[in-house]
């Protein structure tokens, strides 16, 4: 974006934000509040204990000030005031919120929840005092809860009492499941975690019909000062007579139907009575409507469950969710009933029903697009068979056509460039580990999937045509509901490059990573890790870890070495004589090494405003018979989604600037990234942001000729770049744009005051930039 543009934009936003604030102050915050009431202004909890988390102190608190966003601006309630009092439906209204005016019942109410919740921290002697500060000038009234807690009762004892002595036998040799134990602080909500642990102990013991009435405390405090004498009871209560008794339950048949798309779930028609095929291996029983065709042996493979088999509760969780990562079912439905000729034994019958999904589709569909930054429009046609060979394989097509709009200077004057592509892929997956025996045992119970992609893409770009044809052959395994592993144990891409552009080569011709924009072929194996425990909708914090290894070009350097093939040579660079390589197919292969580590943690502070931060680290190391990182395994920042005061690729590496009015297309060997953002509602469809960006690329091979670009631990923190900004992003259900304007406060290429613009000069346009993009930047 030109200067001129920066600075209408820059005028547009001061005088957005100044006429906001002059309208924020002069709306008063009580115009809807009645005569004689008062406005909650505000909600404090002071508390004397460290043990006590004020936040969750304060979730018991029955009634509360209006929502803020930036931690002071009641910008909902401050909307809703801007609305006329005649017009009770009016929009503003239904994007607002209306005041929350002081209740003294509340107050009361909100004095015993935190007496309730304190007792059930142990604290029986808490007291809580409350002070009510009314401001009658203003109509406001401000509530500050005063907690004093007192001393924290603890468990001096526990008797134990079973129904029986089987009970007792599994539960003492299960150790784990007791951790409330003499000396332990009482806490009602561990005890109810003990609670739960126990049932799921006896349910994975087969005892189906042990349930949480089953576990019962008796707490007596009389006794010792501040301390709690505990009963726990299982199997049994206090003062029943015959306890009742358990049986440890078996599986006996299994029924499996699969019901029509068209049928609903809860119809009577979903009975197993019109289903016509009927398959049994051993014990099993599988009933599957004429419609649809599965392979036993799917099921099977899915069942963590066996007949004869002692049921087990996790058996059961794992079943599920080995269906429902098939992704072929809208409903599955498990359940466990006594069997039916044999009512009066401990064996149960297993009925899993499974409304199964479309079996093929087609879609179409128009994105934005946020590659590398750069924002731009694509389609897709998609087409998906979900059960390709009777086995629940899943057979994805796409095509894809995109266009993107790029920028760099000419003659001191910004040239536009539509970087157009074409690619289409062809996905295979497979429910199951394809590979050796021991390899299947060992994944089964991890629903793993076996993955093949073929893949060609056709890039037009300003400085140069690319072509990237791929081959993929891998795994991917869930170990948790929140553990995710990639491993790919083939990755072979063959890169063409040609039609460059004659200022792009002219400007790299003697750097040393003219090599990267070479032709090469990667067969590389990678690995990666994610963790996370974000939920779409949920208001929880969340956090999320992705790590990533890749090696290549090694398998490939010992064969040629073994196989004595043939070496070619090329002049280095940077003018350091000859540096000899191997090809295969022709082409020369590109050996790495490569790992990055990225993490993400989102701080959910209400429903209005959320706090996320990332950290990334990544570090590719070149040697053999590629000593330079091919371009697309390179590491960039800037744009959309890195720091965002900078264009995409114009930051880097180290202290290095690049030549006036060049594309820009900086990127390295390691990148370090740090991001903070503060996100805040605004109205149904629109939230803001303020953000702030830090991080470099840099160079890790000496022969890198670039100044300023090495990495040197005793300066790289010195070459940080920094930047800050706010932000707006716009929420149409289907997907999220955003529009970020970033601005830089410490420039590492820039020599005067270690870098830093804020404080030292006047800013102008360049120190400027607007990014355009879909989705949240992390």
């Amino acid at each position: 974006m030109g200067n001129k543009a920066i600075r209408y934009l820059s005028v547009f936003v001061q005088w957005i934000v100044f006429a906001t604030i002059v309208s924020f102050f002069s709306c008063s915050p009580v115009k809807f509040v009645p005569e004689n009431r008062y406005l909650l202004n505000k909600v404090e909890v002071e508390v004397d204990n460290q043990l006590i988390n004020k936040d969750e102190a304060k979730v018991h608190i029955r009634q509360k000030e209006n929502y803020k966003i930036l931690g002071f601006a009641k910008f909902h309630l401050w909307l809703y005031n801007l609305s006329s009092k005649k017009n009770t439906n009016s929009w503003l209204k239904r994007i607002g919120e209306p005041p929350e005016v002081f209740d003294e019942t509340l107050v009361d109410a909100s004095e015993n929840q935190l007496k309730q919740y304190l007792g059930n921290k142990g604290f029986f002697r808490a007291t809580v005092d409350t002070e009510v500060n009314f401001k009658d000038k203003k109509q406001k009234a401000n509530i500050r809860y005063k907690i004093k807690t007192g001393d924290q009762y603890k468990i001096s004892k526990i008797n134990y009492h079973f129904g029986d002595s089987a009970l007792e036998t599994l539960f003492f040799r299960d150790s784990t499941k007791a951790f409330i134990r003499p000396g332990t602080s009482f806490d009602f909500d561990r005890l109810e975690k003990q609670r739960s642990n126990i049932v799921d102990l006896y349910k994975n013991k087969g005892y189906f019909y042990f349930t949480k009435d089953d576990v019962s405390y008796l707490a007596d405090s009389t006794r010792v000062d501040k301390e709690i004498l505990l009963d726990l009871y299982i199997g049994s209560n206090p003062g029943q007579e015959e306890p009742r008794k358990f049986l440890p339950h078996y599986l006996n048949h299994f029924y499996i139907s699969v019901l029509p798309g068209s049928v609903p779930v809860s119809s009577p028609q979903s009975s197993f009575g019109h289903f016509s095929d009927t398959l049994r291996w051993e014990d099993h029983t599988l009933y599957l409507s004429p419609e649809i065709r599965y392979r036993p042996n799917l099921f099977r493979n899915l069942l963590r469950m066996g007949s004869d088999s002692l049921y087990r509760l996790d058996d059961a969780r794992y079943t599920f969710d080995a269906f429902n990562r098939l992704r072929q079912f809208r409903f599955i439905d498990i359940q466990f009933v006594k069997s039916d000729m044999l009512r009066d034994t401990n064996l149960l019958d297993c009925h899993i029903r499974l409304a199964p999904l479309d079996k093929q589709g087609v879609s179409f569909d128009i994105e934005g697009t946020n590659t590398s930054g750069n924002f731009g429009v694509a389609g897709n046609v998609n087409y998906r068979h979900r059960n390709m060979f009777r086995g629940a394989e899943v057979l994805q097509l796409n095509l894809k056509g995109a266009m993107e709009r790029q920028q760099r200077m000419a003659d001191n004057a910004p040239e536009y460039f539509n970087t157009r592509e074409i690619g289409t892929e062809a996905t295979l997956s497979f429910p199951k580990i394809l590979g050796p025996r021991q390899a299947v045992s060992a994944f089964r119970n991890f629903l793993p999937k076996t993955v093949f992609t073929l893949g060609y893409n056709y890039q037009r770009r300003p400085e140069y045509t690319r072509t990237i044809s791929n081959i993929k052959f891998g795994y991917d395994w869930m170990t948790s509901e929140y553990r995710k592993h990639t491993w790919n144990l083939l990755d072979f891409n063959m890169v063409d490059l040609y039609q460059f552009d004659p200022g792009f080569i002219e400007l790299i011709k003697d750097l040393y990573i003219k090599s990267s924009f070479t032709d090469h072929l990667i067969l590389a194996t990678n690995y990666s890790f994610i963790y996370n425990t974000q939920k779409i909708g949920s208001l929880q914090n969340y956090k999320y870890l992705r790590f990533n290894v890749e090696s290549a070009g090694n398998l490939l350097y010992l064969l040629s070495e073994t196989l004595n093939r043939p070496v070619h040579q090329v002049v280095d660079t940077i003018g350091l004589g000859f540096s000899e390589y191997y090809k295969v197919l022709n082409t020369r292969f590109a050996q790495y090494i490569k790992s990055d580590l990225e993490f993400r943690y989102g701080y959910i502070i209400d429903k209005y405003n959320a706090l996320v931060g990332r950290a990334f680290l990544g570090v590719g190391f070149p040697y053999g018979n590629f000593d330079v990182l091919p371009f697309e395994k390179k590491y960039f920042t800037g744009g959309a989604n890195g720091i965002r005061a900078w264009q995409v690729r114009s930051l880097g590496p180290g202290t290095y600037r690049g030549p006036a009015n060049a594309y820009p297309n900086q990127s390295s060997d390691i990148k370090l990234e740090a991001n903070l953002e503060y996100r805040f509602k605004l109205i149904s469809f629109l939230e803001g942001a303020l953000f702030a960006d830090a991080g470099n690329v840099w160079a890790i091979n000496e022969k890198d000729n670039r100044p300023g670009a090495q990495f040197e631990f005793d300066k790289f923190y010195r070459q940080l770049a920094l930047g800050t900004g706010v932000g707006f992003r716009f929420d149409f259900n289907y997907f999220i744009f955003r529009l970020d304007v970033g601005m830089k406060l410490r420039d590492p290429s820039q020599s005067a005051h270690n870098g830093w613009i804020i404080g030292h000069r006047k800013y102008t346009g360049d120190d400027f930039n607007v990014s355009f993009a879909i989705g949240y930047p992390f």
